[in-house]
């Protein structure tokens, strides 16, 4: 006989009344329809310094020189006591035309003792970290006759403590790439507090681009990815990836889209491109580099391609003037999946991937119930039909979702999947959770809940006025959040896939709040909602069974069973001031262990977790006695609780 393990989350509205001895009957019997095998995933775009200063790990901010077009930001002239030297922007000593501007330095005063150059700050600092090895590499060029050698370091901000330093000979009167590697020592103090600088010993005139560094890199990758936060995406145990992203893939205009192809092949020929929330992309996070970040996290992708509509309203019309569009989104899926035989297959092995990629899922624009035009149904269907006759086996997700709910069909088209966007209050979603999937018919096309997050001020998420609290939420987000991936997940024959937005923030600058993990140039942390996120993911079935939850009660919740282990998933949450009492009464179960594992996530409403204390708000684990057929649960106050019965 099969053992059984029951996990049992569960979901109360903060302000409702619930009955001592609340009841909650789950019924083995019979399944009540499939769970989604990809529910859980993410979502990612360049929003609040999630790639550049984020997760993409490069450490030296406006590398390429190209952030301002007056001025050389983020960059200063270093001098001392027997030095001189000034820096400006040179578009006449171009590198290529991607990147068409250097940094011009000259030196009037220099020596061994007294070196002169210049200093990069970073994204809010360079992080320092003992015993770590950091490669950095660079573009240089020096005036007909100059040859001084270039010295590299990290060091302190008052220049006052070197971390760590490496040289290389001297230049040439041609651009020529350099790299070396800069190690610290046993006794390197932790700190953000540091800058990367490039000296020189002698008068002259020295030209620099791309200047980069990077720190120990996820599976040690060129042009990689923070471990931190890999490993902290990694335990949530995503099935997918939605990218590149929401407004960052349709860009504010046409010309400043994400443009995939300008995005492939050495850095030095990414010219990067404005982003929509108020900075510089460098295209560091090319389309090769997010194919990765999904196969390392064994992440299927779900591929976002632009359908011709721009944030500012500029639109692409159907008909011959899109064919161009298609052709390139025909081109990006051959790049993703395509055979080295193809065009883009071979261009995808020459980049250093000659394997395809697995897609199954393609997304057409973003949000394009934005488009007041009223031209995605004509766009929607000329790309529908290209792809459907192309890849017949691709599924396209529309992006129209519930803003249009009862649009099933899309000039005649089914769309496979329909895209929901869902940024709610904790107690708009406490409220709506547990009958507003209920209500959609099973007929229509599946439904991708592409984002969603609970927000616990009185302003919402893009409201500037919410960015009072701080960057990530607190216990009374993750409640509301827990009570929609309840619902969500009790509805997963529907609900094919669902994604927390956004994924990321550097707590320094932030355009949107809140977001699930929050981090520095040294150190990261995850939310309450991280945590009930990953509570969830970690635990659930392959199939739906019936939950009853005595009437009156504000009791929400969802169970599951994995029937190849015979595993039985029960997911609860209490966003009541007080503990509470729930029996459970199991029916069809042949025999329960009389222990169980418990794992809960409770804490005041307005209690979070930050970088000074990022584990104030994470999960406890323990065990009860005495379970049978029916027993007694208590739930602690304001809490999210994972319990296990075998």
């Amino acid at each position: 006989m099969k053992k059984s393990i029951l996990t049992l989350f569960l979901v109360l509205p903060l302000m409702s009344s619930l009955a001592a001895d609340a009841t909650l009957t789950i019924d083995a019997t019979r399944p009540v329809a499939k769970v989604s095998p990809i529910l859980y995933g993410l979502m990612t775009e360049e929003i609040n310094y999630c790639y550049d200063g984020g997760l993409y790990a490069e450490l030296v901010r406006n590398r390429a020189f190209l952030d301002d077009a007056a001025t050389p930001v983020h960059w200063s002239a270093v001098q001392g006591s027997g030095s001189a030297v000034t820096i400006a922007l040179d578009p006449g000593q171009p590198l290529n035309e991607a990147i068409p501007t250097s940094l011009r330095i000259d030196v009037s005063q220099a020596s061994p003792a007294a070196p002169a150059g210049v200093a990069n700050s970073g994204y809010w600092g360079i992080p320092v970290k003992p015993v770590t090895t950091y490669r950095a590499s660079f573009y240089a060029k020096a005036e007909k006759g100059g040859a001084s050698p270039v010295s590299l370091a990290i060091e302190s901000e008052d220049g006052a403590t070197i971390f760590a330093k490496a040289a290389v000979p001297g230049l040439t009167g041609d651009w020529r790439f350099y790299e070396v590697t800069l190690t610290t020592g046993k006794d390197a103090t932790l700190t953000t507090k540091a800058r990367l600088t490039l000296k020189m010993e002698h008068p002259g005139t020295v030209w620099l681009s791309l200047v980069s560094l990077f720190p120990p890199t996820w599976k040690d990758r060129a042009n990689g990815l923070r471990p931190d936060l890999m490993q902290m995406l990694i335990d949530l145990k995503p099935s997918f990836l939605r990218f590149p992203g929401g407004n960052y893939l349709e860009g504010d205009t046409i010309a400043t889209r994400f443009d995939w192809k300008k995005t492939l092949g050495p850095l030095s020929g990414r010219t990067g491109h404005p982003g929509p929330w108020h900075y510089r992309s460098t295209d560091g996070m090319g389309l090769l580099e997010f194919l990765l970040w999904c196969e390392d996290m064994n992440a299927e992708p779900v591929l976002g391609i632009y359908a011709g509509y721009s944030l500012k309203g500029e639109f692409v019309k159907p008909g011959p003037d899109l064919e161009p569009y298609v052709q390139d989104a025909f081109d990006e899926i051959e790049y993703v999946a395509g055979p080295v035989t193809s065009k883009w297959g071979a261009q995808r092995a020459k980049d250093g991937h000659p394997g395809p990629f697995k897609l199954r899922y393609v997304e057409i624009g973003n949000e394009d119930f934005l488009d007041h035009k009223g031209t995605y149904e004509g766009r929607f269907a000329q790309f529908f039909d290209a792809i459907k006759t192309k890849y017949p086996g691709l599924k396209c997700i529309s992006t129209v979702g519930n803003e249009q709910p009862d649009k099933k069909r899309i000039h005649g088209r089914k769309p496979d999947v329909l895209d929901e966007h869902y940024y709610r209050s904790v107690n708009e979603f406490l409220k709506d959770s547990p009958a507003h999937f209920e209500k959609y018919d099973r007929s229509g096309p599946k439904i991708f809940v592409g984002e969603w997050a609970a927000y616990e001020t009185a302003f919402v998420p893009w409201d500037k006025r919410s960015k009072g609290g701080p960057p990530t939420p607190d216990m009374k987000a993750a409640l509301g959040d827990a009570a929609w991936m309840a619902a969500m997940e009790r509805n997963s024959d529907l609900i094919t896939m669902q994604c927390y937005a956004p994924l990321f923030v550097n707590v320094n600058e932030y355009q949107w709040r809140p977001n699930l993990i929050g981090y520095d140039a040294l150190n990261s942390y995850g939310s309450p909602s991280y945590y009930a996120i990953r509570m969830f993911s970690n635990n659930v079935g392959d199939s739906i069974l019936k939950s009853t939850f005595s009437e009156g009660t504000a009791i929400q919740g969802t169970v599951t069973r994995d029937s190849k282990t015979g595993v039985i998933y029960v997911k609860l949450v209490n966003p009541e001031p007080a503990a509470r009492e729930l029996a459970i009464n199991l029916n069809g179960f042949h025999s329960v262990a009389s222990a169980a594992e418990v794992e809960t996530l409770s804490a005041d409403l307005t209690a979070t977790n930050s970088l000074a204390d990022p584990a104030k708000v994470t999960p406890v684990k323990s065990t009860i006695q005495g379970v049978g057929a029916s027993f007694p649960l208590t739930l602690q106050p304001y809490s999210i609780t994972v319990l296990k019965l075998k």
